[in-house]
Formats: structure tokens, C-alpha cells, sequence
């Protein structure tokens, strides 16, 4: 068995927003914006034909919310590092 970490699953997760808005955004733990993710499609859906950048916006919204959770996730691991292991000697220079 062999388990992806690091750019494997994020390049998927964004793959996935792309083309399967609300299914990347349960994956990557945020249940209401897929919700939300799915309520938006179908007006987009509609209005879509008659103005096709609509086609866009679920799928805009999806790598939008997966970034902002994703750089959410990297500043609390910092934090915690901090809190944990202290700051840097050099870190007021």
C-alpha cells in the first residue's frame, strides 16, 4: 500500500475542486462550504447558458476555500511549533 503525502494529495485536492467542486471540498474537511459549494451550482448551472463564465464560479469557489483552509492549516502548525519549541534566536533582526 502505498500512502501520498505532501504535493501528491494537495495537486489532488485541487484537481478534485476543479472538476468535482463540493466532492474537494468534503475531502479536504470543510462539509459546509461543500454544502454551500452545491447550492451554488445550480443556479450557476441555469444562468450558465446564458452567461457561460457562471460555469466557472463553483469550481472558483472550491480552490479558493480549499487555499485559504490549506494556508489556515500551515500558519496554525507554525504557532504551534512556536508555542512548543519557542521562537527562533535570531528572529528580531
Amino acid at each position: 500500500m502505498v500512502v501520498q503525502t505532501g504535493a501528491g494529495v494537495s495537486a489532488m485536492i485541487y484537481i478534485l475542486a476543479v472538476f468535482v467542486p463540493p466532492l474537494g471540498l468534503l475531502l479536504n474537511g470543510q462539509p459546509l462550504s461543500a454544502i454551500l459549494n452545491l447550492i451554488l451550482i445550480v443556479p450557476c448551472f441555469v444562468f450558465g447558458l446564458i452567461l457561460p463564465v457562471l460555469f466557472l464560479v463553483p469550481s472558483a469557489h472550491a480552490i479558493i476555500a480549499v487555499a485559504m483552509k490549506r494556508e489556515d492549516r500551515r500558519h496554525r502548525e507554525i504557532v504551534e511549533t512556536i508555542e512548543r519549541h519557542g521562537a527562533p534566536p535570531d528572529w528580531r533582526r
